[in-house]
């Protein structure tokens, strides 16, 4: 009787989804079946918020149709800007963004929209670590699709304030700082760290697989017009947000789902002799300490978390860049000598996101199988230079070699930014320093993704202010330094992880000691 009225409280846990398929089914489900369902509803939450994320690079074009590329014409606009609204529109495009300006007005939505996002972030993870994140997350799904319509409401409301649209994005960045923090958790709450980064990996390919169907989307709306471009995917992440709430089992506690023996085996060596395992089961005799969550300064000092928020600050500036400007840069860049269509430019910008999903998987295999997170991440960043330089160099010879080269590029850019984002932070936010306290992984993953967000905000400014004022080529060249931060700031964690590689080489003391008798007298081999 006691156990029935234990079990009572626990099934009231249950998403509803859950209690669901488990009357479907007639018994509970398994533990495995509990990680395909986290894997499912993260991967659709979250490839639901870059579609949503997406829509502003592939509308540009159509706001601003103007060339920021030379600056005679950004000089010429300047002295004819005393011509009429009405003139503006007949040239094509959405005030106030087909001004003189737009170019820059266009940059600085990006800024605001990712500056609100980083701010975010910080207190989400802090948030997160606190709240039920099944309730957390879908709020800020229902959230984003909310204001992320409202920006595409615009059109048919004939609305012309820079402001309007301002806010809509910043209201629209404040929500989504939501996701991140949460799927990452609930994902390192299910998952170990054995093939942790091949996992993350796979799953990963959200993001890349949220930004292909956000691009097109957003481009096949277009010719309804450019509203459709907001409000289609805002329903789409609304929706998905209902989804995630009916489904999604938050820890193993919570569903009274049963770790398997292997599952828990998993420990980290700290030291020749000492493990620690990665997480414990509340199940355990836990301590108060252990049921406290992670204070934010407390997180930054967990060993690792500095060099990575720091690297990821300058590869998501390349990343984001890439994200909010490259159909912008398709369409006004000649390929073959011709300009391409907006739609088609938002279509081939999708071959940087197919090699997100190539180098995302690669990074977490390399980085599983050599066991060097540093390693892995500083190498993907440098071979990203040579890319950056050949993609500005040689995009423009045919549409070939535009696809291959971005295809390249994206996977060496997007490599370790899914990476650090994803395996490293599960790996940092269950570090063995926290003694087993698994309330760390969303206030770490808030402080690596939302450092990296300031740089993604950085990233799309810069680029609207150099584009206009200087050319594509300064642009490229910011970017190409930017990932040579990124590599430079992870020198110290290479090299540890390189001396800790020589030493697992070196035979041991045991192994070289010559082998004798019982009596201790050497023996002739």
């Amino acid at each position: 009787m006691a156990s029935l009225m234990q079990s009572e409280p626990e099934m009231e846990k249950k998403p509803v989804g859950i209690r669901f398929l488990e009357r479907i089914k007639g018994s509970k489900l398994s533990y495995n079946a509990y990680q395909a369902i986290v894997l499912i509803v993260t991967f659709l939450a979250y490839a639901s918020y870059h579609a949503a994320r997406k829509t502003t690079s592939i509308v540009k074009s159509a706001l601003d149709p103007q060339s920021p590329d030379t600056g005679v014409n950004s000089l010429l606009l300047r002295f004819t800007s005393f011509r009429s609204f009405r003139q503006e529109q007949e040239n094509g495009g959405w005030a106030p963004f087909n001004g003189p300006n737009g170019t820059v007005l266009l940059g600085e939505i990006d800024v605001a929209f990712l500056a609100v996002y980083a701010f975010g972030m910080y207190f989400a993870g802090h948030l997160g670590d606190r709240m039920n994140l099944r309730i957390f997350l879908t709020v800020g799904m229902v959230g984003t699709g909310l204001f992320t319509s409202l920006f595409g409401v615009g059109y048919w409301a004939n609305v012309h304030s820079f402001y309007y649209f301002l806010i809509m994005q910043m209201l629209a960045g404040l929500f989504q700082s939501s996701g991140w923090p949460s799927v990452v958790a609930v994902v390192g709450n299910w998952f170990n760290k054995k093939k942790r980064g091949l996992i993350m990996g796979i799953w990963n390919a959200h993001t890349s697989v949220g930004n292909i169907t956000g691009s097109l989307i957003a481009a096949a709306m277009l010719r309804y017009g450019w509203g459709w471009s907001f409000v289609v995917p805002g329903v789409v992440i609304a929706l998905i947000g209902l989804v995630n709430f009916a489904f999604l089992p938050v820890n193993p506690e919570m569903v009274g789902a049963e770790r398997d023996e292997d599952v828990d085996s998993s420990s980290e060596k700290i030291g020749d002799s000492v493990s620690v395992p990665l997480l414990l089961s509340s199940s355990d005799s836990e301590t108060d300490d252990k049921k406290r969550a992670v204070g934010f300064i407390e997180a930054w000092r967990i060993p690792g978390v500095a060099p990575f928020a720091l690297c990821l600050f300058f590869a998501k500036l390349v990343a984001y860049t890439f994200l909010y400007w490259l159909p912008f840069y398709v369409s006004h860049t000649a390929i073959e000598g011709e300009y391409l269509s907006d739609e088609t430019a938002g279509n081939l910008s999708t071959m940087f996101d197919v090699g997100g999903v190539v180098g995302g998987i690669m990074a977490g295999y390399i980085s599983d199988r050599i066991g060097a997170r540093a390693i892995t991440a500083a190498s993907f960043m440098y071979c990203s230079i040579p890319a950056l330089f050949f993609y500005r160099s040689y995009g423009h010879v045919s549409l070939l070699a535009n696809a291959s080269l971005m295809f390249l590029t994206g996977m060496l850019v997007n490599g370790p930014y899914a990476l650090i984002t994803t395996a490293v932070s599960a790996d940092l936010g269950t570090h063995s320093s926290l003694k087993g306290n698994s309330r760390a992984l969303a206030t770490v993953t808030a402080i690596i993704d939302g450092t990296g967000s300031v740089g993604a905000a950085v990233g799309p400014l810069l680029t609207g202010y150099i584009s206009s004022r200087s050319s594509w080529t300064a642009v490229f060249t910011m970017l190409m330094g930017a990932a040579f931060v990124a590599g430079l700031l992870l020198t110290r964690l290479v090299m540890a992880e390189v001396a800790a590689k020589i030493a697992e080489s070196r035979p041991s003391e045991s192994e070289c000691r010559a082998p004798v008798d019982h009596q201790g007298h050497v023996l002739d081999v």
